[in-house]
Order: structure tokens, then C-alpha cells, then sequence
């Protein structure tokens, strides 16, 4: 048995690749040229004044996205924003995906990613700005011809109108348009006049992922590639003791077996032979310090995590000074397991390592980061790194990590081949990125009317912050992801003190959909309905009457409750529960519709959400993106959780980590709120409410409080 690294520069190589799992928040060498310096190639004959867009004579527009398609829509919604200030004919679009260049930098990160429900509200303006500047010079240059102000030109559907009547297409001016100045901030629409935003749109990609042509990271494939697969380190930092190299070997068709920092791969002419070799690796892990892992060590250090949470993240009043003054106390303690991403299609990337030049293929949320951190990883300049973005069968967050592209260049460049890394769903699921775990204890003292006047609580929970290795905690000791949307709650309570106690058991944590909101709604909306329910008065009227300056949440509160007939009885066996969380710059709220049989078994029937993410790109694409968020927070708060033994993650699949089935599926109404407020995000703020909308629910049906995810079926039996 062997598992030797066995040359002084391929230690070098290894340890490099080892250092950059934790810190990836690389500068890239090209400058921050300005988006119209930065433009895509294009022939002679295309009119292509900025990064995201080309117009050919026949009158075609191509928008080119700088951000990475999940299913959230953006290959439709960058394009509906660009073509409206453009005045587009919206039937000529087309969209491509971009390359890695900082001219598609996230204004909102400050680098090429995608996540945080950032994309429509942070190209909210300059991608309509490219679109106004692009029709602004296409005036002129009709102007120009025919010898008239361009002021007194209009435009409509890909055409420059004069009032006399006259017509020039796009693409009959783009030579001329070429020639003009680009305006530095030209003037955007009144939302008023907007032809394509604000409108159903169907989606622009849906069509080739109907027929088949779509490509997906998983789909990417060159001439000569081998495919590995990884026996994975059961948790960061994990080495093998020993492996069977030779036992792999010894599969038809494998060809290499390569250790490096993140396990053991084996590479082979197809995925089957690479599974099968991996297999006979027989590793032995030295799990070292993380040999005692187990749940009930997680629960031991989130007991510790309270006791210690003393870094404030919020404060106003005095707690000492509320509890004096109130009538009545009422405490709680709430917990979320660790989670995995489970993104439908398994992580995966296709790397190709050529002298001083590194090409990948992968369904990646972070092409710009991949720069910066492959180049390292090659030993290249980052000018020389090519990232081709394919379509991402899921990200949830765990697509914006690194691991995967970092693997595959360190595969491609020690073998000499192309290498396609695929994740095993067992390997993505025991090695993963979790959402933390997380422990809330919460005290309330309420006056003689049941209001609260105080309240108190304490977070324990691993730091994403810390994990992430581009961000710090920062002086106050508070990881902010931690605390989100506990710590900015939107209830009026005169004293406050949210408190955050770091609890480090040892696994990753990451970033998964909707971060500490996923988390912190169901805690504080859960508890808001104890209060309620301890005042002996009706959820929802108790939460209108804390949100006095709470328009935006009362708004869709009032929204969700009226569409889900919330003041008339349920349908004989089902009852109702409610939350609202902001995440994201947008509020949402949730009625959740449940029956409990005489087994414990919860069945979500119904969920009427209202919806405020401010001004609108695609209606469309909000409803689906809530109904996923729902399916996503439901799959997590009925069956999520990640749970250890013997220094090992004992789920593999989703045999034992399952997900909402079709027959589980509730009915989800969606209903959008008219608003003239900038865009907020939309892929995440829908998974926030529902799991304390249907702790509520069973709540309402059994009188049972059920204060930890996922629910415990077998307290309700009991009841």
C-alpha cells in the first residue's frame, strides 16, 4: 500500500492547491478597465459598444451575461433589462454566457460571482445604463444621416423613427453608431414606459433545456480526457493513512491514481471505471483530532456557544431595565442541524492544463475568484486561465466554493491530460460545505397586555465568516450570517439584546440558500408566535401591531393572509400558521396550510405567499423562484440534517437525506406586491418563512410547539 507524493515540485504544486481550499479571494492582474473598454470581440461589422452587448445588420442583439444560470432566471432577466432601455425587438434577443472578465464584476461583490440574490439588483443600473447608452448612440447616428436633431427621434422595437415618418433599423446604423461617442450616463426610463420589464416573459434558455441542447458542467467534454473520481477526505484536513494503489489499478480502464491535499483520485477512460477503482482504494483515513466527532459533540459545543455568547450583535435599550418592567417572562430554546447543498446535478468540472495556459468547463458561481485561484494552482498568470461557465443543475451556495475547479486543475496538470472531476452524490454529501448548526435561546418579558417590552437572545452557531477564508470577523466578535435577520428583526421591542456565541465543532460550514436567514426566521417567527399565543391573541394581529414602521412586512402580511383566507376557517382538518422574513431586500410572507394524521405525519397542502422584492424584471420568474425556495425550506424543515458519528457523516444519499417528493408538493400561490422600491433579490428570500409558517400550522393543529428542524413526527404521535 502506497500513498507517496513523490517529487519535490509536485509537493509544491499539492501544498499550493492544500493552501487555496481556505483562502481564494485572489486579485486578478487585469485592471478595472471601464465597461466600455472591456467589450467582447466582435467583427467589423457589429455593433458592439460595451461588455454586454453586440447588435449584427440583420438586427439581431446578443446580450452577453456576466453571471452564472442556476435556474434563477438571469439569462432572461439581464436580458429584459438591457433590452429595455435599449428599445429593443425583444423577439430578435438572444443571450450567451460571458467569459471571466472583471468588465462582468458583481458591482455588489466587486468581483465576477454570483449568489446572495445579488444579480437584478446589482446590474439593476448599469446594465440598463449599457442598453440606454447603446440606443442613445443609434439615435445619433440616424441624427447624424439624416440631418436632424435627435431629439425629435424616437425609438421602438429595434428601429429609429423620425416624425416624419422615416425608419432605420438597429442593424442598418451599426456602423454608424460605431463611430459615436459612448455617453458616460445616459437617462434611464420612467418605469411607466417600460415595454419588456414588469411583463410575464417566458425564459430564454427554457427551449434548449427542453430539447436537450443545453449544456450543463456535467454535459463538457473534450477529446483524450480522463475521468476521476475522489476518495474525499471525510472532513477538511483529513489525510490518508494508507490506500490500495495497486487494487485500483487493476480495473479496466483506469490509468492513474493520484493523492492530493483533498483525497485520493482515480483517473480512467469513463466514469464507471474511475467509480469502481476509487472503490478498491480501500482508504484509511487518520481522522486525527476529528476521531471523536458525533452529533452529540455538536450539541456540546452549541451549549458552549451560549454560554459564551457575549459579542453583541444587537442592542437597544436595557434588557435589565424591560425584564423588571414586564408582567410576565417567557423563554425558549430552538435548533437547526448542519445541512447539505444536495444540488441535483453533482459537483463536477473539466480542467485542461497546457503549458502556461489552464482552460476549465464547470457550472461555477465564482469565474472570477476561479482567476485568480486556478492561476495559483497551475503556477500560471491569471490572464492565462479560461473559464467557459456552463449551466449549474443547482448552486444553493455550494457552487460559489472552490474545491471542485481547484481538484480538477491539480488532476489535469499532474496527469497531462484533460481531467472531468465528478463528485459521487455520497462524496458530496459526507465531504461537503454544511449550513451551520445553529442553537437560539431566547427570554421575553411581556407587559400586562401581552406586548413585549424585552427581549433577550443568544446565538451559538459555527462562522461562515471564519470558514469562507475571503471574509473576517470583525472586531465585535460578531459573524454577521450568524445573526442575520434575528439580529435586524423587524419587530418594534423597546429593550433588545441579540448576543452571538461562536460554537466550532469542526465540520465546514458554507453558505446555503438564504445563509443565517434560513435559520434565524424560523427561530424569531417561531417565537414571535409564542408570544402570541401566550398573549391569547391571533398571530397575525399580533405581528401587525408590532410593525407599526414596518410598512413593506405589514404589506405583505396583510397580502398573504387576505389571499390565504386567513380570517375564515380552514378546509375540516387543516390549520393554518404565518411568518415573514426580509432577506435580501425583500419581504416576504407565508401561509402555510398543514394537517397532522394520528401518526405524526405533517402534510403542507396549501402555501399563499406575498411577495415585495420592489420593482419587478420578470413576474414570471419570481413565482417560480418562490416556489422553489418553498420546495428547497420545506425539503430542509421535514427531512434536512446532517448528523455524525465516529468522526464520519452518516448520510450518503437521498435514501437518508431525502428531499420533497412530487406527491408531497403543496399548491403555492404567489402574489407580487406593486412596488416602486429598487429590486430586491428573489432566489433566496422565499426559503426563510416556510419553516416557521408550518411549525406555526402544527402548532395551531395539536398544540404542539416544535422547536427544533426537521420536525420531529414522533412528538406529534405522542400527542
Amino acid at each position: 500500500m502506497s500513498h507517496a507524493i513523490d517529487s519535490p515540485s509536485r509537493r509544491s504544486l499539492l501544498k499550493g492547491g492544500a493552501a487555496l481550499t481556505l483562502s481564494f479571494a485572489l486579485p486578478l492582474t487585469a485592471s478595472r478597465a471601464a465597461l466600455a473598454q472591456a467589450g467582447p470581440d466582435a467583427p467589423s461589422n457589429t455593433f458592439a459598444p460595451n461588455a454586454w452587448l453586440r447588435i449584427t445588420p440583420d438586427n439581431r442583439v446578443t446580450v452577453v451575461c456576466g453571471s452564472a444560470e442556476m435556474g434563477q432566471g438571469v439569462l432572461t432577466a439581464i436580458p429584459m433589462m438591457l433590452a429595455e432601455e435599449l428599445d429593443a425587438d425583444w423577439a430578435l434577443v438572444s443571450v450567451e454566457q460571458a467569459p471571466a472578465h472583471q468588465a462582468y464584476n458583481n458591482p455588489m461583490f466587486g468581483m465576477q460571482a454570483t449568489g446572495g440574490s445579488t444579480t437584478v439588483r446589482a446590474h439593476w443600473t448599469p446594465v440598463r445604463q449599457a442598453g440606454a447608452a447603446a440606443r442613445q448612440m443609434l439615435v445619433a447616428a440616424a441624427a447624424q444621416q439624416w440631418n436632424v436633431d435627435p431629439a425629435a427621434l424616437r425609438t421602438e422595437r429595434g428601429q429609429v423613427i423620425a416624425a416624419d415618418g422615416r425608419k432605420a433599423s438597429y442593424g442598418s446604423l451599426v456602423a454608424a453608431a460605431a463611430a459615436q461617442p459612448v455617453p458616460d450616463k445616459p437617462a434611464l426610463k420612467d418605469r411607466k414606459d417600460f415595454r419588456i420589464m414588469g411583463k410575464p416573459t417566458r425564459r430564454l434558455d427554457s427551449a434548449a433545456k427542453i430539447n436537450g441542447s443545453a449544456r450543463f458542467g456535467i454535459d463538457a467534454q473534450v477529446d483524450g480526457m480522463l475521468i476521476a473520481v475522489m476518495a474525499r477526505a471525510p472532513l477538511a484536513g483529513v489525510k490518508p493513512k494508507a490506500f490500495d494503489e495497486a487494487k485500483a489499478k487493476a480495473v479496466p480502464g483506469v490509468r492513474k491514481v493520484i493523492a492530493i491535499p483533498s483525497g485520493v483520485a482515480v483517473l480512467a477512460d469513463g466514469y464507471w471505471a474511475a467509480r469502481q477503482g476509487r472503490d478498491a482504494l480501500a482508504v484509511e483515513w487518520d481522522l486525527g483530532a476529528h476521531a471523536d466527532l458525533s452529533s452529540e459533540k455538536v450539541s456540546t459545543a452549541l451549549d458552549d456557544g451560549l454560554r459564551s455568547a457575549t459579542a453583541i450583535a444587537h442592542e437597544a435599550g436595557n434588557v435589565k431595565d424591560g425584564s423588571a418592567q414586564s408582567a410576565r417572562s417567557v423563554s425558549a430554546q430552538y435548533e437547526v442541524p448542519y445541512l447539505a447543498h444536495a444540488c441535483m446535478e453533482p459537483l463536477n468540472c473539466l480542467a485542461w492544463v497546457r503549458g502556461d495556459e489552464v482552460t476549465i468547463w464547470a457550472g461555477t458561481q465564482s469565474q472570477g475568484p476561479a482567476q485568480g485561484i486556478l492561476s495559483q494552482v497551475a503556477q500560471v498568470t491569471p490572464a492565462k486561465v479560461k473559464v467557459n461557465t456552463l449551466l449549474l443543475g443547482g448552486g444553493f451556495g455550494r457552487r460559489f466554493a472552490p474545491d471542485f475547479t481547484i481538484d480538477a486543475t491539480l488532476l489535469s496538470k499532474l496527469s497531462g491530460s484533460p481531467v472531468k472531476l465528478i463528485y459521487a452524490r455520497e462524496d458530496d454529501m459526507a465531504a461537503g460545505y454544511y449550513r451551520p448548526t445553529s442553537r437560539v435561546r431566547f427570554e421575553a418579558g411581556l407587559d400586562d397586555r401581552g406586548r413585549p417590552l424585552m427581549l433577550r437572545a443568544d446565538i451559538a452557531s459555527p462562522s461562515i465568516m471564519a470558514a469562507s477564508g475571503f471574509m473576517k470577523i470583525p472586531d465585535n466578535g460578531v459573524d454577521a450570517m450568524a445573526v442575520e435577520g434575528l439580529a435586524d428583526h423587524p419587530y418594534g421591542i423597546p429593550h433588545q439584546r441579540i448576543a452571538y456565541g461562536r460554537a466550532e465543532p469542526g465540520p465546514q460550514v458554507w453558505f446555503w440558500r438564504s445563509v443565517g436567514h434560513s435559520q434565524n426566521a424560523f427561530f424569531i417567527e417561531s417565537f414571535i408566535d409564542e408570544l402570541a399565543h401566550a398573549a391569547k391573541a391571533d398571530p397575525l394581529a399580533y405581528r401587525l401591531a408590532l410593525l407599526e414602521n414596518q410598512p413593506r412586512a405589514r404589506g405583505v402580511l396583510a397580502l398573504a393572509a387576505e389571499k390565504a383566507g386567513w380570517r375564515r376557517p380552514a378546509p375540516k382538518g387543516r390549520f393554518r400558521g404565518i411568518a415573514v422574513a426580509e432577506s435580501f431586500g425583500t419581504f416576504v410572507a407565508e401561509v402555510a396550510e398543514v394537517s397532522v394524521d394520528k401518526t405524526g405525519a405533517i402534510r403542507v397542502h396549501r402555501v399563499t405567499a406575498a411577495v415585495d422584492c420592489g420593482q419587478t424584471v420578470n413576474p414570471q420568474t419570481i413565482a417560480r423562484q418562490i416556489e422553489g425556495a418553498v420546495v428547497y425550506g420545506l425539503s430542509a424543515a421535514l427531512y434536512g440534517r446532517i448528523t455524525f458519528k465516529d468522526g464520519r457523516v452518516e448520510q450518503s444519499n437521498f435514501h437518508d437525506y431525502p428531499v420533497l417528493r412530487m406527491n408531497e408538493m403543496p399548491k403555492v400561490d404567489v402574489h407580487i406586491v406593486q412596488s416602486a422600491e429598487a429590486p430586491g433579490g428573489i432566489g433566496e428570500p422565499g426559503t426563510p418563512p416556510i419553516a416557521p409558517a408550518v411549525a406555526n400550522a402544527i402548532f395551531a393543529a395539536t398544540g404542539q410547539r416544535l422547536r427544533q428542524l426537521p420536525f420531529d413526527t414522533a412528538a406529534l404521535k405522542k400527542t
